[in-house]
């Protein structure tokens, strides 16, 4: 007799494989649910949201803009395999960030530039519903223009 799992050709506890019958609720595929536009109030929270946030030294509040959730196709593409937005408006814009002989740099960016930002820059934050991003000007990678 040898321990339970080796060389039985058995798979102990946990790691044993569970076959259901095609009626077996977690056997039964459930119907996709149809793509919804985004919940985004983006026109009208704007500038609320811009009122209630002031970001510091060289920083900006970013409203990342909304991915397609189907493909040319037709094809719905679920939360998970969708990639991270990289580009978004500006809702506001800090004053500057502090020199070390006390003068502020001036922000190339303001509130309203459409901008490309890296990947993974920034921190992610809820405000009233609304996925926002505040970024540093240094994260920004260009304004795009039109």
């Amino acid at each position: 007799m040898g321990i339970v799992g080796f060389g039985t050709g058995r798979l102990p506890g946990p790691f044993r494989r569970t076959t259901f019958r095609r009626n077996h609720p977690l056997a039964t595929a459930t119907a996709a649910k149809p793509a919804q536009g985004s919940k985004s109030t983006w026109p009208a929270a704007a500038p609320q949201i811009a009122n209630k946030l002031r970001p510091l030294g060289d920083r900006v509040v970013i409203q990342p803009s909304a991915r397609e959730e189907m493909t040319k196709s037709g094809i719905v593409i679920p939360d998970t395999a969708k990639e991270k937005p990289q580009e978004g408006t500006i809702l506001a814009a800090g004053p500057g960030r502090v020199l070390d002989d006390g003068k502020r740099e001036s922000m190339d960016l303001k509130a309203g530039d459409k901008v490309l930002y890296a990947k993974y820059a920034g921190t992610e934050f809820k405000v009233e519903g609304e996925d926002l991003l505040i970024v540093s000007q240094k994260d920004i990678l260009a304004i795009v223009e039109g």
